[in-house]
């Protein structure tokens, strides 16, 4: 099974590594570090997924971007292609099995197979220390940020080990604070 690594190397993509880029580039170049390559982002229309998205693309890989709401997808749909990268994009609500599914079969459709799983979506539905939360903000959290990516995961692995080639990137935590 693949192992999920992120691992500095001079600031570029090494295959047996993990992936960190950095780079000024804003064009899209399919003979790129990441050519042929299929990423798939949740939570990827806006913020720090939009950027992972754009720049996964700007390096030569196939994109496929999501969010819950169908005008999001839209818009960071033709923005990207509006900038010459190779995107599509679909409603997924990470939480529902139905959405997880329609982009699983987007990705292999549009692209043909899966290389990376960008987990960008979370939730946390309390301002504050969760230590007070109820039991139904702990499912919420556990169930968007824990268990839809592992369930997400279990259906494109397939995909990408018969390509030999993949990594999972996820966030474990969704906020910080500094002690009072």
């Amino acid at each position: 099974m693949f192992q999920a690594v992120a691992k500095v190397s001079s600031g570029r993509f090494c295959p047996c590594m993990g992936l960190f880029v950095r780079s000024n580039s804003s064009r899209t170049d399919q003979r790129g570090i990441l050519a042929n390559r299929v990423a798939v982002v949740t939570g990827s229309t806006y913020g720090i997924g939009f950027a992972i998205a754009r720049r996964l693309a700007q390096d030569g890989a196939h994109v496929v971007i999501s969010s819950r709401k169908q005008q999001n997808v839209n818009k960071a749909v033709a923005m990207l292609q509006g900038e010459g990268l190779s995107v599509a994009g679909t409603v997924c609500h990470v939480g529902k099995a139905e959405d997880r599914e329609r982009l699983v079969n987007l990705a292999l459709e549009h692209c043909g197979a899966v290389d990376f799983l960008v987990c960008n979506a979370a939730a946390n539905p309390v301002v504050g220390s969760t230590l007070g939360a109820s039991e139904e903000v702990w499912d919420k959290i556990l169930n968007i940020n824990v268990k839809a990516p592992a369930l997400l995961l279990s259906q494109m692995l397939p995909y990408m080990e018969k390509r030999g080639y993949g990594y999972k990137m996820g966030w474990g935590l969704v906020g910080y604070g500094e002690p009072e």
